[in-house]
């Protein structure tokens, strides 16, 4: 049975009155109740493609001169943050269109979070952190849209668990662009000789006394006690001994040693490049300051090719973002081609309204156009979900259709994830499928891995059109 899926949203809105001021959501008991019929989604394109036209340009050139770099970068919440939806993503395009590197990278286990999995991070000292969903405090909150920082002595070990991503370039972005932070090779292994005494020890073995053990090596009786702490000669069998001795021996001691790597500053980032690719370096304090502030790292190839940047935060709207200048400023770091974003799902769990959820969207967007004015822009609906695992998510149905109403007038593709998924009455499918966790809201390794896949799908469709009508 076939299903229009907003005809269907505008009938329970007629039946339903969900205000973004109410705490408690009133749904009528057929909502919880999904149809059987087989849903029709979308035929999986992007809308407004239009947009994307110069940055297909570069694409093109990319593809067919292979050469230069491409970037895309996808910033969201937490569907965005464990980097699995564009992890999936990024190897796609880059099979096609070449790998030029791993791209934005952020320490989030340093801040006690979870990330993606290229790149592993280790670290002698704690780290603070504070996430852009919370008030500005004081706290320098950038391009991560995490705060991290500590006013420790550090070194911070960066490895790649990739090797398609080990890296020529590697970026530091910092508030001001301060060159707060050092870079070093593998630490060198100094061995230095030493002499210190001989340490003796001595089993004790059934009928052995204090005497006979002085006697073998020559000791008095006393001076074996007093390192011992022993307050009697009784002595036990299979117990252990200290024997005193003048005796001298050899021992080396080893010392790490970094090797310090010489940064280049641009307008964005400090920069150290190795004509040799990488697997692993260090992050040491550079000039003195009272806190080190980390905002991100990039990670770039000498290759020619696409890098699929990604930027999410757990809990994050775009009005959390919006509170953040920083963010804003340092994003041009990453020489931005096209921007993706990815909102909606907490703005409908805090019921935020259809009007206020894109005035807050709209401004996100003047923020990032305004920053980076040649970057296209592609904004994906909010995926399907359910509140209180039962009852669909309407707010996000609602955004879906605002998001595509205004993409020609506010001059940005769409990609409608919200229909691609099976929209209002999709989710216990989905979830029947191993493709959401159990809160209905997430999405499982599965299911995030099948929409970075229909995103690459939808994304090769509108190029291919575009080379196919290139004049």
């Amino acid at each position: 049975m076939r299903i229009n899926l907003w005809h269907i949203l505008l009938c329970m809105m007629l039946c339903v009155n969900v205000s973004a001021q109410d705490t408690t959501a009133v749904v009528i008991d057929s909502v919880a109740v999904e149809d059987e019929g087989e849903l029709v989604v979308g035929d999986n394109i992007i809308t407004n493609a239009s947009a994307l036209k110069l940055f297909f340009e570069k694409l093109y050139y990319l593809d067919t001169q292979k050469a230069g770099k491409v970037n895309i970068v996808h910033i969201g919440d937490s569907h965005i943050q464990a980097d699995l939806f564009t992890g999936v993503i990024r190897k796609t395009l880059q099979e096609r269109f070449g790998n030029g590197g791993c791209g934005f990278t952020f320490p989030h286990n340093l801040a006690r979070t979870n990330g993606g999995h290229y790149v592993r991070y280790n670290s002698n000292v704690s780290w603070e952190s504070r996430r852009n969903i919370y008030e500005p405090n004081g706290t320098v909150v950038g391009l991560s849209g995490i705060g991290l920082y500590t006013e420790k002595n550090f070194a911070v070990e960066v490895n790649i668990r990739d090797s398609a991503y080990l890296f020529n370039t590697i970026k530091i972005i910092t508030p001001g662009n301060k060159p707060t932070f050092d870079v070093a090779t593998s630490s060198r292994i100094i061995v230095l000789e030493s002499t210190v005494p001989k340490k003796i020890t001595h089993r004790i073995k059934s009928g052995e006394v204090l005497g006979s053990i002085a006697e073998k090596y020559g000791v008095g009786v006393s001076a074996i006690k007093k390192l011992n702490g022993l307050k009697s000669d009784n002595i036990r069998a299979g117990k252990t001994l200290r024997i005193p001795t003048n005796e001298m021996e050899a021992k080396q001691v080893k010392r790490s040693e970094f090797i310090p790597l010489e940064l280049t500053a641009d307008a964005f980032a400090n920069y150290y490049h190795s004509d040799e690719p990488l697997s692993k370096i260090y992050l040491l304090p550079g000039q003195k300051a009272n806190t080190y502030n980390l905002n991100g790292l990039v990670l770039e190839k000498d290759d020619a090719g696409l890098i699929y940047h990604s930027i999410g935060v757990n809990g994050a709207k775009a009005s959390d973002y919006n509170k953040y200048q920083l963010f804003f400023e340092q994003l041009p770091a990453l020489k931005p081609d096209l921007i993706v974003v990815s909102f909606g799902t907490n703005e409908s769990f805090d019921k935020m309204s259809n009007e206020e959820y894109m005035a807050q969207l709209n401004k996100f967007l003047e923020n990032v156009k305004a920053k980076n004015p040649e970057a296209a822009v592609l904004v994906m609906t909010p995926p399907p979900s359910l509140f209180n695992r039962r009852y669909p998510n309407t707010f996000a149905a609602g955004y879906a259709k605002n998001i595509l109403m205004q993409e020609t007038e506010k001059d940005y593709a769409s990609w409608d994830l919200y229909s691609e998924m099976g929209g209002l009455f999709s989710v216990n499918r989905n979830a029947a499928k191993g493709l959401l966790s159990a809160d209905k809201v997430h999405y499982s390794k599965a299911g995030y891995e099948k929409q970075g896949a229909m995103f690459s799908e939808a994304f090769m469709k509108a190029y291919d059109n575009f080379i196919t009508n290139r004049k």
